[in-house]
């Protein structure tokens, strides 16, 4: 099953029904609920059926002895007979939704579980071509529309046929067959044309659905970028797009809504016209003497409790064509494999020195759009290679294939030898701390967002990685220190003291290999040098790609590759690559002309 992006589901495309069957291995959990529950769904609507029953007798009673001499207690028992009926019918009902609700609910968080730890595991391409509004959306509508297709599937369709089933029977065995046709034909006219008409209009739905998502998520983008919007005085024009997309939303809802008239007007005809036929059929029958006024009351009843679910069954296969729809995307999230995943004999890694290798590795993001030509170099163990070079020439690219967030194309990335698509992506992550350009924190306090690097690490251990990071006297200036929620992204924090966190993470994990993303771009100048210091500790014995933002903070590396066109054109020690005159050279006297060694951007 394909999984669509969020606009562009085909509004023609038709819900596969199989999806209902997809359901049965969260209802195998609790099966012995499940027939629980449908014990006391039978059991219900035996109670309901019998209810008219008991209404016939209780007129015919009172009927014919009107006038004459009435024993008090026969209609009294037939009364709470009656009551108890109607209490039984909705005490088993009640029963089997109370007995049914674990099932439901633990379905739902199966089913969220999985959709959550799947799109963990989807490769990084995936979500750099998602909307988070739009996703979100399609989980939450599609985790209820699990929950929607197990209630009503079970106790809702299949309720209202067997109530269908049993009332065309007494009225066949009471009565005669002009009723039980003229209920089937009711019947069969109104399912048809429920069925019909939801088709034609199961496209508004996923019109609407489209709509929905797409505004979701300009109004997530643009609140995520919130200072972004500020900067450029772009309320108003984020205003207009949203408004726009709701404009769209607002035709489509209407559309939908209309159609839902119609198809509930046409519902109440047939109905109308079914009720007239039958009800005129028994009035003849009574003032002909074929019936009693009991027999009138019972038919007048099986009507309006057969009709009630009817209806209901129609808005039931609405909202089922609906929920297909939502659990179809959900399903569809699920459908597609990871782009990078594990190899079927993978291994855990082994990192015993920690040699890193990069064997003549080609990569491009598009086919028409290489990346990587050939970059061929090895980082021995426990050294530091730093990588530089001008925007766009692949730095940052080395350290997402090192980490696995893409696959090459040609060439290995290897680890002490092992070749890292053959290791588990879990162990390969595990040895490798990263410290990125851009630090995006999670809406907690400060301690959760450093113990992140290691949940399960004491508080003395945090407090420690804070401490290395050069964190502690500014948590300790903060009103509520380690509690301080940082804000949506930790906007709450200047980019600096962002980086510091990520800084302290990777202490607290304590990985063999580091990858330092321009870790020190966003400090200033003796800021820098304190982070300097901690990350020169933190890497000694340790195996360290750095992508180079200042040309200052590189000098002391083991070796320096200077990349260009998505080559390597130059490598060295500072001091060779300086005299050289090269690529390099000419970086750093740009850079030292402008004062401040920071402006050689990746």
């Amino acid at each position: 099953m394909r999984a669509y992006a969020d606009n562009d589901y085909p509004a023609d495309h038709k819900p596969d029904w199989k999806v209902i069957a997809g359901l049965w291995p969260y209802l195998a959990e609790f099966r012995g609920r499940v027939f629980l529950a449908l014990g006391f769904l039978v059991i219900s609507k035996l109670a309901t059926v019998a209810t008219p029953v008991a209404l016939k007798y209780i007129v015919d009673y009172l009927d014919q002895n009107r006038g004459g001499e009435l024993l008090l207690w026969i209609p009294v028992l037939l009364v709470v007979a009656y009551g108890l009926l109607r209490f039984g019918s909705t005490l088993f009902s009640e029963l089997r939704d109370a007995v049914f609700a674990r099932v439901a609910e633990r379905a739902m968080r199966r089913v969220s579980l999985r959709v959550f730890e799947h799109l963990h595991n989807r490769e990084l391409a995936f979500h750099l071509d998602r909307k988070t509004g739009g996703l979100a959306r399609d989980i939450e509508r599609g985790t209820n529309g699990i929950s929607f297709l197990l209630r009503f599937t079970l106790f809702n369709i299949v309720p209202t046929l067997l109530e269908i089933l049993m009332v065309a029977g007494i009225l066949f065995v009471v009565f005669n067959v002009g009723y039980v046709l003229a209920i089937l034909v009711a019947v069969v006219v109104y399912v048809v044309f429920s069925i019909k008409v939801t088709e034609w209009r199961t496209k508004f739905v996923r019109e609407a659905n489209a709509r929905d998502n797409q505004s979701n998520s300009r109004a997530v983008d643009s609140l995520l970028n919130y200072e972004t919007v500020k900067y450029f005085n772009n309320e108003r024009f984020e205003a207009q797009l949203y408004d726009r997309d709701l404009e769209d939303w607002e035709q489509a809802r209407l559309k939908n809504r209309l159609s839902l008239a119609a198809l509930n007007s046409g519902q109440a005809l047939i109905i109308g016209l079914a009720m007239i036929a039958i009800m005129a059929m028994a009035v003849r029958e009574v003032a002909s003497g074929e019936i009693t006024l009991g027999d009138f009351t019972m038919i007048n009843a099986y009507l309006l409790q057969l009709f009630i679910p009817l209806n209901a069954l129609g808005f039931v296969y609405r909202e089922i064509r609906q929920a297909l729809v939502n659990v179809e995307r959900l399903f569809g999230l699920l459908g597609d494999p990871p782009g990078i995943k594990d190899a079927p004999d993978a291994r855990p890694l082994a990192v015993n020195d920690g040699e890193v290798c990069f064997s003549h590795i080609h990569f491009a993001y598009r086919p028409d759009r290489p990346i990587l030509q050939d970059v061929d170099f090895s980082i021995p163990a426990g050294h530091t290679v730093a990588v530089v070079g001008a925007s766009g020439a692949g730095k940052s690219t080395l350290a997402r294939l090192l980490f696995r967030f893409f696959d090459v194309d040609k060439g290995a990335i290897t680890i002490d030898g092992q070749d890292i698509r053959e290791v588990t992506q879990d162990s390969l992550r595990a040895a490798i701390g990263v410290v990125p350009q851009d630090t995006v924190l999670f809406n907690d306090t400060l301690y959760r967002n450093l113990a992140y690097g290691r949940p399960e690490a004491s508080e003395e251990e945090v407090y420690r990685a804070a401490r290395m990071a050069h964190l502690e006297d500014f948590i300790h200036s903060l009103p509520d220190g380690y509690e301080t929620r940082v804000g949506e992204r930790g906007l709450k924090l200047s980019g600096g003291e962002k980086q510091r966190v990520a800084i302290a993470r990777v202490i607290l994990k304590n990985p063999p290999l580091l990858i330092l993303d321009e870790a020190t771009s966003s400090l200033d100048s003796l800021s820098e040098q304190a982070i300097l210091g901690a990350l020169k500790e933190v890497s000694q014995q340790r195996t360290t790609l750095v992508i180079a933002h200042r040309l200052s903070t590189v000098r002391d590396a083991d070796a320096i590759l200077v990349m260009d066109g998505g080559r390597i054109v130059e490598s060295g020690h500072h001091n060779d690559l300086l005299a050289r005159g090269g690529r390099y050279a000419h970086l750093w006297e740009q850079q030292h002309r402008s004062g401040d060694n920071s402006q050689l951007s990746q």
